[in-house]
């Protein structure tokens, strides 16, 4: 089972990306799992950025509300973040990792390599 990450890049300010994670190897679909995306900037804390539970449901933390959208596509087993009006501080390296329950109460048992995401002024 693995996850790969893709999409990151260098953007100003303002800008957008789409980030992909990519499922090889899954006995199940997308829609079994809770699928979310993390960040960690260096010298911070991982945190968790946005969720979507296996019925769909969708989780973001305060500070990319109405700029980052979570999806997936469950025919293709990929998971997505766009991420629009990009800030300085959005800068960091981007996980995308599964839980099996499928309530995103955790833990995420298994991660992707990450993909790096770098916001300049």
């Amino acid at each position: 089972v693995q996850l790969v990450e893709s999409g990151g890049g260098s953007v100003q300010s303002g800008g957008s990306l789409r980030l992909s994670c990519a499922a090889n190897g899954y006995a199940y679909t997308y829609d079994t799992y809770c699928m979310g995306w993390f960040r960690q900037a260096p010298g911070k804390e991982r945190e968790g950025v946005a969720n979507i539970t296996r019925y769909g449901s969708k989780y973001y933390v305060d500070s990319v509300k109405g700029r980052f959208t979570i999806s997936r596509d469950i025919a293709k087993n990929t998971l997505y973040l766009q991420m629009n009006s990009l800030k300085l501080e959005d800068t960091a390296m981007y996980y995308c990792a599964t839980e099996a329950g499928g309530g995103c109460r955790g833990p995420f048992g298994t991660w992707g390599q990450g993909t790096q995401v770098t916001v300049s002024s």
